[in-house]
């Protein structure tokens, strides 16, 4: 990503970097509002609450067959350096085992599923961790952004498979990404890629390397990873982070690189054969895409940008604009929910509304929480 006067944010899901934390009061969870300067529908009809709190940066997240949610918690590093053993990401990182699956219950209740999953904190204050979860009938796999590059030292970026509180590490994507280069990196080459996020279709799990800009699927059991699309290939370093299943396909919606510019993010089409093509466009910071059952699609803005001249970064002061919006089929965009504070990840529960993980990077230890969003 580029410098802006504030700090260095550097480009990928280095994203989730503070330039500090943020202590700011935090703004007011809102349903429905207009969608200003976009093409815009009449805004819905939405009550957003809070579901579950007291996690620490929370991530990806999905509903296992006992009807619990499940989350990924990044956590907060460690001691643990690499410096010197191996290439590194731009911003060193240091790690230690604080990150965790949780379990929450129909009354917002968490338990811990599985502890001590490798967690890693860049110079920057960005944390890396277990970044998405996915079931795969009764099988939990996470999405490991871990690696030497990362600081963590004997565990590479992964698929791992979780067995009751442990783990295994079913694909490695560390090794994978080293012998399977795209054809275009940014300035800030991270050596294991930047896993962010998962999805199971059909029982193969798809995951998107933002720093790389690629998707790759991987076949549990076999851990065989192949690639689906190098998006870097014909878009560049646009940092691509959500992925959901569109009608035997897919569609990929992009971060940007920092600053932001407003409407600069947009959402891909690809197929099952690596062709792309442009879907929607006109969005910022994109990190999460969900359909509904009446197969609406759903946008996570994780923020938008403030008034100039304050530049469009996940600095304090972008605290409490993050979107949901709902895109139609023409490309009109209704806001669902807003007052959102750097939301990281959006799924569809089975009761038909939507969960957004809030307060997922940039908050302190434990402020972030699961936000339900009943759609009407």
């Amino acid at each position: 990503m580029r410098s802006t006067h504030l700090c260095l944010v550097v480009g990928s899901l280095a994203l989730l970097s503070a330039c500090e934390q943020s202590t700011s009061p935090q703004a007011t969870l809102r349903s429905a509002s207009s969608s200003n300067g976009r093409p815009s529908a009449s805004a819905a009809a939405a009550t957003t609450s809070v579901y579950a709190s007291g996690l620490t940066n929370p991530r990806g997240i999905a509903f296992g067959p006992d009807g619990a949610l499940y989350v990924a918690e990044a956590g907060t590093g460690g001691p643990n350096s690499t410096t010197g053993q191996c290439a590194q990401d731009p911003n060193p990182s240091k790690s230690g085992p604080t990150g965790r699956i949780s379990r929450i219950d129909g009354a917002g209740h968490s338990t811990p599923v599985v502890t001590g999953l490798p967690s890693s904190l860049n110079t920057l204050g960005s944390a890396f961790g277990i970044a998405d979860i996915a079931f795969v009938g009764p099988k939990l796999y996470g999405l490991l952004d871990a690696g030497c590059g990362h600081g963590v030292p004997n565990i590479p970026a992964s698929v791992i498979r979780v067995d009751g509180g442990s783990w295994s590490i079913e694909a490695d994507l560390s090794a994978w990404v080293a012998a399977n280069p795209v054809a275009h990196h940014g300035p800030d080459v991270e050596p294991d890629g930047d896993w962010y996020s998962m999805i199971a279709v059909g029982g193969v799990l798809f995951a998107v390397d933002a720093n790389g800009g690629q998707v790759v699927s991987v076949k549990p059991n076999s851990g065989k990873i192949d690639r689906v699309v190098d998006i870097s290939a014909t878009q560049g370093h646009i940092v691509p982070t959500a992925v959901v299943e569109n009608n035997g396909n897919f569609l990929v919606g992009n971060l940007e690189t920092f600053p932001a510019v407003a409407g600069g993010a947009k959402i891909l089409r690809v197929t099952r054969d690596g062709r792309l093509s442009t879907a929607f466009t006109n969005f910022t910071t994109i990190l999460g895409l969900e359909h509904d059952r009446q197969g609406r699609l759903y946008v996570l803005e994780s923020f938008t940008c403030p008034a100039a001249p304050l530049p469009c970064v996940p600095a304090p002061f972008a605290a409490g604009l993050g979107k949901v919006l709902r895109v139609s089929d023409d490309g009109t965009q209704e806001v669902i929910a807003s007052g959102l504070t750097f939301p990281s990840s959006l799924r569809l529960g089975p009761d038909g509304a939507l969960y957004v993980s809030n307060k997922g990077y940039n908050q302190a230890p434990g402020s972030g929480e699961i936000v339900r969003i009943a759609l009407q």
